[in-house]
């Protein structure tokens, strides 16, 4: 797997597979780039270039000791489009990678022509369910992870109302991919994706964005997440998910890839 460096000297890895226009896709919360397989597969197929890079501190990326605000972390994402020279970009992110392409977006850049957010973590947390549940949630995590992202994936996983569910051995990978990213950085993470108020960042986003979105994301419920971005995005379009998970780059992998694609397509 190539690398690398970002702006303070880590060493950060990434994928590069493909070749056409260039589709960057960031993973989500203590994932790496290999949670995109079915999506970058799709995409090379049809001609694109993917480009999934490993966060600092997951993955096959360098674990360092700080750099997991925004600030930095998009900053490491300039990085690898400045290193790759990507233009025209197709950003696609989940979860937490939402809020680092929001971040992105919003500083200014014009490396990306259209945005895609799955799951979007936007515009704050906090601002809704208060730093207690955050704390409660690292509690949780240094008093049993494996046990609570186990406990979690039926709602993350499952479709709801129509009993779809993904094998269990595509759970027991993605947890065994969870794990292997430190606690700590996990628990980094997590204050600063909950933390992070991106109402503003939001408005200032200039390209055609599609928000992807599952009705019954437990993860970051629809009210709180989902609808907010596409309302403050000046422009948005909305695909709503209905019975849709979090995790739908799995559990609705050929429908995420049709609207990605389409969306390539038509959506700038």
């Amino acid at each position: 797997m190539p690398t690398f460096t970002a702006p303070d000297g880590a060493h950060l890895a990434y994928t590069d597979v493909g070749t056409g226009p260039a589709v960057l896709l960031l993973h989500g919360w203590s994932l790496d780039a290999s949670m995109w397989e079915y999506q970058v597969s799709a995409l090379v197929e049809a001609g694109y270039r993917c480009v999934t890079p490993d966060r600092r501190g997951h993955g096959r990326s360098e674990v360092t000791g700080s750099g997991y605000d925004l600030d930095t972390l998009a900053g490491d994402v300039d990085a690898l489009a400045a290193h790759l020279d990507l233009r025209e970009v197709t950003l696609v992110a989940h979860s937490m990678g939402t809020c680092e392409a929001v971040r992105w977006l919003a500083r200014g850049t014009d490396r990306v022509a259209r945005a895609v957010l799955v799951g979007a973590m936007t515009p704050h947390l906090v601002g809704v369910v208060g730093p207690e549940f955050v704390a409660s949630l690292v509690a949780d995590l240094r008093a049993d992870r494996p046990a609570w992202f186990a406990d979690g994936a039926p709602a993350y996983f499952a479709t709801r109302g129509t009993g779809a569910w993904v094998s269990q051995a595509l759970v027991d990978d993605g947890v065994r991919t969870i794990l292997r990213t430190p606690l700590e950085v996990q628990i980094a993470c997590l204050r600063t994706f909950a933390g992070t108020d991106l109402t503003e960042d939001l408005t200032r986003v200039e390209v055609p964005t599609l928000v992807v979105h599952g009705d019954a994301d437990a993860s970051a419920p629809f009210e709180i997440t989902g609808r907010p971005t596409a309302e403050l995005l000046p422009k948005a379009r909305l695909r709503l998910y209905p019975g849709g998970p979090h995790g739908l780059y799995v559990t609705a992998k050929e429908a995420v890839t049709a609207d990605l694609l389409d969306f390539i397509a038509t959506g700038a």
